[in-house]
């Protein structure tokens, strides 16, 4: 496996979990046969991360769009979830299970599975999975917003001082599904697609990207510890300028 910074682990990382489909096809078989085979993926990725140290892995699992593919694969995906979510992986990590999306439009008893999950892990203190199921990110900013304009509206009725500058970048940022953790450090996509595919667009303004061929059924540890050694081979300057983030790692090594 590739070489890493034990000291320098991504907090969060993202994935878009891509490619299950050609996988499957590639072998002769039908496409549940590659979501099968990267709900597998899941398990190992996870465990690594909860071993490298990784606070957050938000997995792209199936977005708003894809309630427009057929629908026997949709209910094939829908079955997947009740099923892989009775693995015991949450709690023999010691991981936590979060969900971002639009839960209503899932089955009922996928939603309730989810929230007894949630509840069942909510103690695990290793690492928070956090699926994206039923997610897109247009939604989300859209929901946020209308969210917000509803408070404002809410709290003039007894305040004269809301104004348009009362919105923030963190008056949003507390309106997304994301709320509770920090934005992701590395995006990762799988499966040879060079695209963001609606996903976490307002939380990856300053991520590192990080694209792979490797179908995500094929994606093991080496190509995690790949795709970590990247991000750690890169300066994030956030704007700033090579000098200034040198003068404040200075500065940090003299206090």
């Amino acid at each position: 496996m590739c070489q890493i910074e034990k000291n320098r682990i991504p907090e969060h990382i993202a994935i878009i979990m891509d490619g299950n489909g050609r996988w499957a096809a590639e072998k002769g078989q039908p496409r549940s046969y590659g979501h099968q085979a990267g709900v597998d993926t899941v398990r190992r990725i996870t465990s690594e991360c909860v071993r490298l140290g990784v606070k957050y892995l938000t997995l792209y699992t199936f977005s708003t769009e894809n309630w427009n593919r057929p629908a026997d694969e949709v209910a094939a995906l829908m079955g997947l979830v009740l099923t892989s979510l009775e693995d015991e992986i949450f709690m023999k990590n010691n991981v936590r299970f979060r969900v971002i999306g639009d839960m209503k439009r899932l089955p009922e008893e996928v939603q309730k599975k989810l929230w007894e999950t949630m509840e069942h892990t909510a103690d695990n203190d290793a690492m928070t999975m956090v699926v994206a199921l039923s997610y897109s990110s247009r939604w989300e900013i859209t929901k946020a917003v209308q969210d917000i304009v509803w408070e404002i509206k809410n709290i003039h009725l007894t305040s004269n001082t809301i104004d348009e500058k009362s919105i923030t970048e963190e008056t949003i940022s507390k309106h997304l599904d994301t709320y509770f953790m920090p934005d992701p450090d590395l995006l990762i996509r799988t499966g040879g697609e060079l695209r963001i595919s609606n996903y976490l667009l307002w939380q990856i303004a300053y991520s590192e990207l990080y694209f792979c061929e490797t179908y995500w059924p094929d994606f093991d540890e080496k190509e995690l510890h790949k795709a970590i050694a990247s991000f750690q081979h890169r300066q994030r300057r956030f704007g700033k300028t090579e000098e200034q983030i040198e003068t404040e790692n200075n500065s940090a090594h003299e206090e």
